[in-house]
């Protein structure tokens, strides 16, 4: 049974990883201080796809973790699965930054934690904001590749302080391979979507808004709709993870993407089709737009032996049978 630390083991990501952990027989050690708008959720009330206090191996520490790094040395964890962090989405993104910037000190304390504690392997989530928005114009996009962000040369601008929290992480594990040793893997996730995931993000409020509209003539989706994203399901992003961390130790990065743009004009549509109905879907250019291309290159998943395997149409069917009931 190997010991497991996990960040923000409440958040959408963190459910995932932390059920296929206890259900691999790990003792899962989850920390999360279900910060609001962030989309933690106490598994005192259970989680949604599936209840954690069914397992003996689950132990869970409703904490900051940077008060739970000062207060727990233990040096016997094999792995630590670092994705706590200060984010909910586009709007708080844009309009709450500085509590973003959060996610620096987050960071931070985790990889001072991690000299004293030397986990066996840190699996770090970094973010596919990291990249260049220089490289996600309309007038000029392409798929974003492991190798386009070099801390030997030109990083470019990030997206926000969520995208420079992500990059500063990345090469803070970088200095943390280099002058102590620790061993880690960086993970570059784009839109990673599922049922359960919190209202804030795309996925989950574009499929509900398809529910709640199956009347009308019109469907709206945020920004403009032709702004574009690489969407990704959950379980193929945590399947991702689980076969390639183990394949990289110096903290290079790792994308989790499928290669495919889908545009939210086109998403909505899809939704409302699967439903049942053909609306004019339009955007709203008062809402958070965001970059208008963010799609991942996946040459160096596949060369590691990970593909994605759930199309982005039965994702979303599965999400639509999911909320109805």
């Amino acid at each position: 049974m190997r010991k497991v630390l996990v960040t923000g083991g409440a958040g959408f990501v963190g459910r995932h990883v932390v059920r296929r952990l206890l259900e691999a027989g790990d003792e899962v050690h989850a920390v999360d201080c279900l910060a609001p708008d962030t989309g933690g959720l106490d598994p005192a009330r259970g989680w949604p796809l599936f209840d954690p206090r069914e397992f003996r191996n689950f132990h869970f520490y409703h904490e900051d973790c940077r008060a739970w790094f000062e207060r727990v040395q233990d040096t016997d964890f094999d792995y630590a699965f670092h994705l706590a962090a200060m984010v909910g989405g586009r709007l708080m993104i844009e309009n709450n930054p500085l509590a973003v910037a959060a996610d620096l000190a987050i960071d931070a304390q985790y990889w001072q934690w991690a000299k004293l504690a030397k986990p066996g392997k840190t699996v770090c989530f970094s973010s596919s904001a990291a990249y260049p928005i220089s490289l996600q114009r309309a007038d000029h996009y392409v798929l974003l590749k492991e190798d386009m962000i070099s801390f030997d040369g030109d990083i470019g601008m990030p997206d926000m302080t969520y995208g420079w929290a992500k990059l500063t992480c990345e090469y803070l594990a970088r200095l943390a391979y280099e002058k102590h040793g620790l061993r880690s893997v960086c993970y570059r996730p784009f839109s990673g979507y599922g049922e359960d995931q919190d209202d804030a993000y795309p996925f989950p409020s574009i499929c509900k808004r398809a529910i709640d509209n199956q009347d009308a003539d019109v469907l709206h989706v945020w920004g403009t709709g032709t702004q574009m994203r690489d969407f990704i399901h959950i379980e193929d992003c945590v399947e991702g993870v689980l076969a390639t961390m183990d394949k990289i130790d110096d903290a290079r990065a790792i994308n989790l993407s499928t290669g495919i743009l889908t545009n939210f004009l086109e998403f909505a549509g899809l939704a409302a089709e699967l439903l049942g109905y053909h609306p004019e879907v339009r955007g709203m250019s008062d809402k958070p737009v965001g970059v208008h291309a963010r799609g991942g290159d996946t040459t160096l998943q596949r060369q590691l032996g990970f593909a994605p395997r759930v199309d982005f149409r039965s994702g979303i069917e599965r999400a639509l049978k999911y909320y109805a009931r």
